[in-house]
C-alpha cells in the first residue's frame, strides 16, 4: 500500500474526516537513524498529523511542524510541501522508555509554520495538551476551526497512521446526536485497524452511516541529494576558508541532518569551485 490521505464526509450528519496512512513515505524518514522506539513513534505521529494538515490546506503552502524543548527529545521537525512530499528528523539525548509527550519534550513547545508561495510565513503555537501528540493537535485543530475535533494516531517501524474527525457548523442541526454517535464508534478502533484499506475501515467503524470517501492524495518521502546546493555553500565560504579546512582535516565533510546524507570533498574541490588560480595547497 502506498502512502495517502483520504478525506471522507458523513453526508447525513455534516461531519468530515480524514484517514492518513503512511508506509513508503514513513519508513525512509527513520531508516538508518537508530531512533529508540518511543522517539521513532513520536516522529511518525507528527508526520501523520503534518500530512493531515497539509492535505487540508485551502491554499498552496509548505507546512513545517517543529517540536522543541528541554526534555530528552530536544528537537523534532517534519516538513511537507504543496505536493505532500515529506521529510523529517528527531534529536534525542538519551535512551527513552516513556511514551508520554510531556516526559519526552519537557516544558517545550510545538510550532506550526505555513509558508505560502509569496509573503511572510505564518506561525501558530500548539500547546502541549495531555500526554500525546493526538491530544495536543486535537485541541489545536478544534480551536483553529472553532469546531470540535477528534484525532487518533499510531506509529511503529513500518507505518504511521491517523484518523481525524471534525463536526461542521450545522452538525447539531442535522442530527443532535450525530457527533456523539460518530465519536463513540470511532473510539472502538484498534491501532492495527488504522492500516486497513480506507473503505474497509470506514465500513467497519461506521456501518450504519452514509459515508462518502474521496479519492486519496498520495504522500511521498522527498529528500534528494543536492550537491549543487552544497557546492554553492562552499563557494560562499571563499577559497581561503575551503583551503584552511582541507589543510586541517584533509577533506571536507558536510552532514545534511534533515535527510541523513553526507557530502565529502577532497583537495580537488578547490580547482573545481575556484579554478586553477584558487589552488594553493601542496
Amino acid at each position: 500500500m502506498t502512502s495517502s490521505v483520504h478525506r471522507f464526509l458523513f453526508e447525513d450528519l455534516d461531519i468530515r474526516g480524514a484517514l492518513v496512512q503512511l508506509t513508503d513515505a514513513w519508513r525512509p524518514m527513520h531508516a538508518g537513524r537508530d531512533y529508540f522506539p518511543p522517539v521513532r513513534n513520536l516522529l511518525g505521529e507528527v508526520a501523520a498529523v503534518t500530512a493531515l494538515i497539509g492535505a487540508n490546506l485551502k491554499s498552496p503552502a509548505r507546512i513545517t511542524v517543529q517540536v522543541q524543548g528541554p526534555g530528552p527529545v530536544s528537537l523534532l521537525v517534519v516538513d511537507c510541501d504543496n505536493g505532500l512530499r515529506m521529510r523529517g528528523l528527531a534529536q534525542a539525548d538519551t535512551e527513552l522508555a516513556s511514551t508520554s509527550l510531556r516526559e519526552m519534550v519537557g516544558a517545550g513547545r510545538i510550532a506550526l509554520t505555513l509558508q505560502g508561495d509569496t509573503g511572510e510565513p505564518y506561525q501558530s503555537l500548539v500547546s502541549v495538551e495531555g500526554n500525546s501528540v493526538a491530544q495536543s493537535f486535537e485541541y489545536f485543530l478544534a480551536q483553529s476551526e472553532q469546531q470540535p475535533a477528534r484525532l487518533w494516531l499510531k506509529a511503529d517501524a513500518h507505518r504511521a497512521d491517523g484518523l481525524f474527525l471534525q463536526a461542521l457548523p450545522r452538525a447539531g442541526e442535522r442530527d443532535p446526536d450525530g457527533w456523539n454517535r460518530v465519536q463513540r464508534l470511532a473510539e472502538t478502533v484498534r491501532p492495527e485497524e488504522l492500516g486497513l484499506e480506507p473503505a474497509v475501515l470506514l465500513g467497519r467503524l461506521f456501518a450504519e452511516e452514509t459515508v462518502r470517501l474521496f479519492a486519496g492524495r498520495p504522500v511521498s518521502f522527498h529528500c534528494p541529494r543536492d550537491e549543487d546546493r552544497v557546492r554553492a555553500m562552499l563557494v560562499s565560504l571563499g577559497v581561503e576558508e575551503v583551503e584552511s579546512i582541507l589543510a586541517e582535516r584533509g577533506e571536507i565533510e558536510i552532514k545534511d541532518e534533515m535527510c541523513n546524507q553526507e557530502y565529502r570533498f577532497g583537495p580537488e574541490i578547490v580547482e573545481q569551485l575556484f579554478g586553477a588560480r584558487g589552488r594553493s595547497l601542496h
